[in-house]
């Protein structure tokens, strides 16, 4: 009998429609949301930082422990594993390393954002961007550096709150073309800029709605449970 790798699993669901995410920050979460019939779980940064460790969501966790706090929940559930992988940890190489020690722990993806490091919450004030080729060169990094093809990357930019909504178009363009599998425009602020981005940027897009966020939350039919 075949096994599908998660990460199929996860590019299956998305080829499908929306997918809802709820986010965990440890194992007993993860479980939660996949008897709630959910089909993906997302691993919150700022939930690990915040719930596991007690600080605030800048950067201030390392590989290791983000590993090997991830590589629980991953195997602690059948569901598919997105993770945050803020910054990637470093340069272009330390983004190849975040890669396959993602895969190795069992996570179907991850995504990285644009944001100079220290990094803040997408939906804070504050934030500053690095240049769109250090960006793409992580990127092209990430993609070279994965096993597994259907490991999802996907690229986030936080350009919306730095530049204004144009710039995280031509942002998301330009990491597209870099080899992301996905873009996550972070903290757009009506359905408006969601259509809008949308019609622009032709690739599968990831949203962030949180109760403090300046995202709208929106409703979907494949929200699981019962």
């Amino acid at each position: 009998m075949k096994i599908v790798s998660k990460a199929k699993l996860l590019r299956g669901a998305i080829a499908r429609g929306c997918v809802v995410m709820p986010g965990a920050f440890n194992a007993a979460t993860a479980r939660l949301i996949e008897r709630c019939g959910f089909s993906a779980v997302y691993i919150s940064g700022a939930g690990l930082a915040n719930a596991t460790a007690g600080v605030p969501d800048i950067g201030l966790l390392t590989l290791s422990e983000v590993s090997q706090l991830a590589g629980y929940i991953a195997d602690a559930v059948s569901i598919p594993a997105l993770a945050d992988a803020d910054t990637g940890f470093g340069g272009a190489e330390n983004v190849a390393r975040t890669v396959r020690t993602f895969e190795r722990i069992g996570l179907a993806g991850m995504h990285l954002e644009d944001q100079e490091f220290p990094k803040r919450c997408g939906h804070l004030t504050g934030k500053t961007l690095v240049p769109v080729d250090e960006m793409s060169q992580k990127l092209r990094a990430a993609v070279s550096a994965r096993r597994d093809k259907d490991f999802l990357i996907v690229a986030r930019t936080d350009a919306r709150a730095v530049e204004g909504l144009d710039s995280a178009v031509q942002r998301a363009k330009a990491y597209l073309e870099a080899g992301a599998d996905a873009i996550f425009p972070e903290a757009l602020q009506s359905a408006g800029e969601f259509r809008n981005f949308a019609r622009k940027v032709r690739a599968p897009l990831m949203a962030n709605m949180t109760e403090f966020g300046k995202s709208p939350f929106r409703p979907s039919a494949s929200a699981g449970g019962s």
